[in-house]
C-alpha cells in the first residue's frame, strides 16, 4: 500500500467537477457544526437540498462516510443520500440499497457501564451508545479528556475494540473496516466505478478516507484549522462547505 505522507492542508480546493467526481462526505464537522449534544443536531432544509441536487447531478455518486449511525445519519439529512458507511465505516448501506449491519461486539455493554461510572462521576461527561460502538464525549468536561482516554485505553486492550479518538470524544467501536476501507469498496462498485473520488471531512477518524482519496488518485478536503494530514485542500468551516458544493451546481 503507498504510503500518503501528511502536510499542512492550507489550499482552498478547486471548483468540484460533477462530471468525473465521486463525492464522499463527512457528517459532523463537515456538513454539521459540531455541537456539545450529538443529539441536538438535526435536518437543515438548505443542507438537503444541496445534497439532493448534488445526488441528481452526479448521478448518485455521493456518499456519506460518518461516526454516527445509519438511522442518525438518515434523520438529519432528511435521506438526501443513500450510499452510506455509519459508525466509522463499519456500517455500510449500499447504493442499491443493501444493508447488511455487522454483529457488535458482546463486551459493548460492558464498556458501556464503565463509561457510565465515569461520567456519573463527572458532571458533563456524556455517554453515547451507537449498537456497534459506544463513544464518550467531553466536550464539556475538558479537564476529564485524560481519565477520559486512560479509560477507553483500559477497555480496548482488555477486550479487543478498537479505540478511535475524534474532537472531544474517544469511542470504542467493533472492529471492522473504517472511512478509508468503505470508500475503497464503494469505489470499486457503480455509480462510482472509474470517478475520481473527492472526499470532505475534519476530523482524525477521517484521515484513512482522505489518504484512500489520493491512493485512488484523487483528493482530500480538510474542514478547520490547518494542520498535517493526508488531505490536499482545505475549508474553512461547514459554511464554507456549503457555499463550495452549492457553486457547482
Amino acid at each position: 500500500m503507498t504510503i500518503i505522507e501528511q502536510t499542512p492542508a492550507e489550499l482552498a480546493p478547486p471548483a468540484l467537477d460533477l462530471t468525473r467526481s465521486a463525492l464522499f462526505l463527512d457528517l459532523d464537522g463537515t456538513l454539521a457544526p459540531l455541537v456539545a449534544r450529538p443529539q441536538d443536531v438535526g435536518p437543515e432544509p438548505r443542507r438537503t437540498a444541496i445534497l439532493e441536487e448534488l445526488v441528481r447531478r452526479m448521478e448518485g455518486r455521493v456518499a456519506i462516510l460518518s461516526g454516527r449511525t445509519l438511522a442518525e445519519i438518515d434523520h438529519i439529512l432528511d435521506g438526501a443520500v443513500r450510499p452510506v458507511a455509519a459508525v466509522h465505516g463499519l456500517d455500510r448501506r449500499e447504493p442499491d440499497g443493501a444493508h447488511s449491519p455487522p454483529e457488535p461486539h458482546p463486551d459493548l455493554p460492558e464498556v458501556a457501564d464503565a463509561f457510565h461510572g465515569l461520567a456519573a462521576a463527572a458532571p458533563g461527561l456524556l455517554v453515547e451508545a451507537k449498537g456497534l460502538s459506544v463513544a464518550l464525549h467531553y466536550r464539556q468536561a475538558p479537564d476529564q479528556a485524560q481519565a477520559v482516554r486512560a479509560l477507553a485505553e483500559q477497555w480496548a486492550a482488555r477486550t479487543g475494540l478498537k479505540m478511535q479518538p475524534g474532537h472531544m470524544v474517544v469511542e470504542l467501536r467493533t472492529p471492522g473496516p473504517d472511512k478509508g476501507d468503505s470508500l475503497v469498496t464503494f469505489m470499486e462498485a457503480p455509480p462510482f466505478r472509474g470517478a475520481i473520488p473527492v472526499f470532505v471531512g475534519d476530523d482524525q477518524t477521517d484521515e484513512p478516507a482522505f489518504a484512500a482519496a489520493r491512493r485512488l488518485g484523487g483528493a482530500g478536503v480538510l474542514v478547520g484549522d490547518i494542520r498535517n494530514s493526508a488531505a490536499t485542500h482545505r475549508l474553512e468551516d461547514v459554511n464554507a462547505v456549503l457555499d463550495w458544493l452549492e457553486a457547482a451546481l
